[in-house]
């Protein structure tokens, strides 16, 4: 397994990250996660339309909290053609709960925690706490990817303006 070092910090102490960097322009990765009603959700499902895969630690921290808000606002402004995925390793059953608390109603709350193949395809995990890293990829139609931002600081937030742009551009 690939290890990154020096892209990711905690509180200023870098981590590794575990898998590849994907790039701009690249295929996506296919993978399968665990959706709130504990079925397996296959990203294949997916192709044909854009998506928006908001990745987060933990929803019970306040930027990921704050972050899967905003992508949840705005949802609504893309229209059919984009799909909105949030992704953790939360438990499924903290996901549901979060999601009804929280009022999330656009975004799809999914969890990596069982094989963390979300994290490994898109070299997310962090090594030292098998937690996902913050990081945001937008992937086209076609199964490219068109955005990639890996938060380089954990507690901050991603760039939402070239997050929306980007989306503005494929629609």
């Amino acid at each position: 397994m690939q290890e990154r070092k020096n892209i990711v910090t905690i509180k200023n102490k870098p981590v590794t990250l575990l898998g590849p960097e994907i790039k701009v322009s690249s295929k996506a990765p296919e993978f399968t996660v665990i959706d709130n009603n504990l079925d397996e959700f296959h990203s294949s499902i997916l192709h044909g339309k854009i998506r928006v895969y908001n990745v987060v630690h933990s929803l019970e921290t306040s930027v990921c909290d704050l972050q899967t808000k905003n992508f949840n606002q705005h949802a609504s402004d893309f229209g059919d053609r984009v799909e909105v995925l949030t992704l953790s390793v939360d438990l499924p059953f903290t996901q549901a709960r979060w999601c009804g608390n929280a009022g999330i109603d656009r975004v799809k709350v999914l969890s990596d925690h069982k094989d963390l193949s979300f994290g490994l395809a898109y070299g997310v995990v962090i090594k030292e706490l098998r937690l996902l890293a913050r990081a945001v990829f937008v992937v086209d139609e076609n199964d490219t990817v068109r955005y990639v931002e890996y938060v380089p600081e954990l507690s901050t937030h991603p760039n939402y303006d070239k997050v929306l742009e980007t989306i503005g551009q494929l629609i």
